[in-house]
């Protein structure tokens, strides 16, 4: 029996397409990662569908496949590794939250930057006051309800 080269074709197409959603319509960074995972798959799906398909003597599409894999190794490593110094240090995984790390381009955007740094440390100043102002229970008044 002989597997059609479309089956496999179509399978490696229908994958990539949705890696290539995952990529494009996540904002996990862990989720985009196992699309480009998914994509890789598809795309080592077809190298070795097409070395079955030619009858290549070398199986250079089997040799390639094993590279791509080690690669997508190395990259699922290293991409979790930044993913998670990502996470310490911001509190989350979100890849839109990555956007404000990026250098101002222009110099409105700069001074629009740095007005929104004031702004929030303006408002981190307020809440620090509000929250020094507020009245302290007594020692006097913990022993009661201690007591009580």
């Amino acid at each position: 029996m002989h597997l059609h080269l479309a089956y496999p074709a179509v399978l490696a197409a229908l994958l990539f397409c949705v890696g290539l959603y995952g990529v494009l319509a996540r904002r996990n960074a862990i989720l985009v990662l196992m699309s480009v995972e998914l994509m890789l798959n598809a795309v080592n799906l077809n190298l070795v569908a097409f070395d079955v398909w030619l009858r290549d003597s070398l199986h250079a599409g089997q040799a390639l496949t094993l590279f791509v894999i080690a690669i997508a190794a190395a990259e699922i490593g290293i991409g979790l590794a930044i993913v998670l110094a990502v996470y310490r240090n911001r509190g989350t995984s979100a890849v839109d939250a990555l956007r404000d790390t990026a250098e101002p381009t222009t110099e409105h955007e700069a001074r629009a930057q740095e007005a929104q740094m004031q702004a929030e440390q303006e408002q981190m100043q307020a809440e620090q006051a509000q929250a020094s102002r507020a009245p302290q229970p007594s020692p006097q008044s913990q022993k009661t309800e201690a007591t009580a």
